[in-house]
C-alpha cells in the first residue's frame, strides 16, 4: 500500500510541477501549455487533496511535506491567487467592465432586467460592455427598455461601436475603432476619451477571439494531435489580436489610460502579458486580495474558475479596489474596479 501511496503522490506531485512548468515558461510558444491555462481547478486541486489524505494515512514527514506544498502550490500559483494591496490617490472613479452576452439575455425572459439589475446593484460611473450588438440599433442607439432606464438614471452618456457599448456620466468624445482582425474576418476594439472633471481618460475596450471553437475541437479530437494545430490556430489569433492593439496603445499620448474587457486569456498569458508590457498593470492583481474568477459558471454548474475579463490601467492610476460581480445575468461575471485617477 506504501509503494501505491507513494507512487500517487509523485504523479500528482509530477503533474503540479508540470502546470506549474506551462505558467512561468512562455505559454505563448506551446499550444499545449496555453491549453494548461483553460483547466478547471478542481481538474488538478482534488488530486492534490487526495495526494495530501493519502500521505498522512500511509507515508512519513518527507511525503506529507511533499503533498502539502503540492496542494499550497495548486492553491495559490496554479489557480492565481492575487495579493495585492489598495492604493491612495485623488479623482475616484467607478469602472465596471460586463461581457453581457446581449444575444442570450434577449433570448431569456427577464434577460435584460437581469442585466440592469446588475448594473445598477455596482453603480459604475463608466460601464463598457462587450457582446452588446444586440443592445444597438442599426443607427448605433442603444435600444434596450431596461438598459435605456439604467442610462437615464445616471449614466447621461452613450457610445457604441460594432458589439460594445460605453455608458459615462461624463462626456464621452473622439470615438473611434481600431481593427484587430480575426484572420481575414473584420474585428475592432473601441476608444473613446472621457472627460472627467477636467482630465481626460483614455478608456479602450476590447473582447479577442473566444478560445470556445479551439477548445471543443482538442476535446473532440477532430483533427490530427488530438485537435491541437486547432487550438494552437486560436492560440496565435488571439496573440495576433493582442499584438496589433499592444502596437495602438504606444502610439497613443501619455496620460490616464484603461484597458477592459474580455481578454478570452488569464493574466500569465501570452495575450495578457503582450497588454502589460505597454505599461499597464491588472487592476485585481494590483490591489485585491483573491481569485477574481469571471468565466465558467455556466459549464460546471455555477462555479467559476477562469479569470479572463480584465481592467487594465496606466501608472498615473491608483487601484483602490478591485472586484467581481454576481453570475445570474450573464455567462460572465463583470470586473468593477475603484480607481483615482491621480495617485498620491
Amino acid at each position: 500500500m506504501k509503494l501505491c501511496a507513494r507512487l500517487f503522490v509523485t504523479l500528482v506531485l509530477a503533474g503540479v510541477a508540470g502546470l506549474l512548468f506551462g505558467r512561468i515558461e512562455g505559454s505563448g510558444q506551446s499550444a499545449l501549455l496555453a491549453l494548461s491555462q483553460y483547466l478547471p481547478f478542481p481538474a488538478y486541486l482534488v488530486p492534490a487533496l487526495a495526494a495530501v489524505l493519502v500521505a498522512f494515512i500511509w507515508l512519513g514527514w518527507v511525503w506529507r511535506s511533499l503533498a502539502v506544498l503540492a496542494l499550497v502550490a495548486s492553491l495559490t500559483l496554479l489557480m492565481g491567487l492575487s495579493w495585492g494591496a489598495p492604493e491612495e490617490g485623488h479623482g475616484r472613479v467607478r469602472f465596471m467592465t460586463y461581457n453581457v452576452k446581449s444575444y442570450l439575455a434577449l433570448n431569456r425572459p427577464g434577460g435584460t432586467d437581469e442585466l440592469a439589475h446588475e448594473i445598477i446593484e455596482h453603480q459604475p460611473d463608466i460601464l463598457v460592455m462587450q457582446d452588446a450588438g444586440q443592445l444597438v440599433d442599426v443607427e448605433g442607439n442603444v435600444k434596450s427598455a431596461d438598459l435605456l432606464r439604467v442610462v437615464g438614471g445616471g449614466w447621461q452618456h452613450a457610445h457604441a461601436n460594432d458589439e460594445y457599448v460605453l455608458l459615462s456620466r461624463w462626456p464621452i468624445r473622439q470615438c473611434r475603432h481600431g481593427a484587430i482582425p480575426v484572420g481575414d474576418e473584420p474585428h475592432v476594439f473601441a476608444h473613446c476619451d472621457i472627460d472627467v472633471q477636467g482630465t481626460t481618460l483614455q478608456v479602450i475596450t476590447v473582447h479577442l477571439i473566444t478560445p470556445r471553437k479551439g477548445l471543443v475541437a482538442r476535446h473532440r479530437g477532430q483533427s490530427r494531435w488530438l485537435g491541437l494545430d486547432e487550438w494552437q490556430d486560436n492560440m496565435l489569433l488571439r496573440v495576433r489580436q493582442a499584438g496589433l492593439l499592444a502596437e495602438y496603445l504606444r502610439q497613443l499620448p501619455p496620460g490616464p489610460r484603461i484597458v477592459a474587457g474580455d481578454l478570452n486569456a488569464t493574466e500569465p498569458s501570452v495575450v495578457e502579458q503582450t497588454l502589460l508590457n505597454t505599461g499597464l498593470r491588472d487592476a485585481f492583481s494590483s490591489a485585491s486580495v483573491g481569485y477574481g474568477f469571471t468565466h465558467g459558471h455556466s459549464l460546471l454548474k455555477g462555479l467559476s474558475f477562469l479569470r479572463i475579463d480584465h481592467i487594465l490601467v496606466s501608472p498615473e492610476i491608483a487601484v483602490a479596489d478591485a472586484f467581481t460581480g454576481g453570475t445570474l445575468a450573464s455567462q460572465h461575471r463583470p470586473v468593477i474596479a475603484d480607481l483615482y485617477l491621480h495617485r498620491h
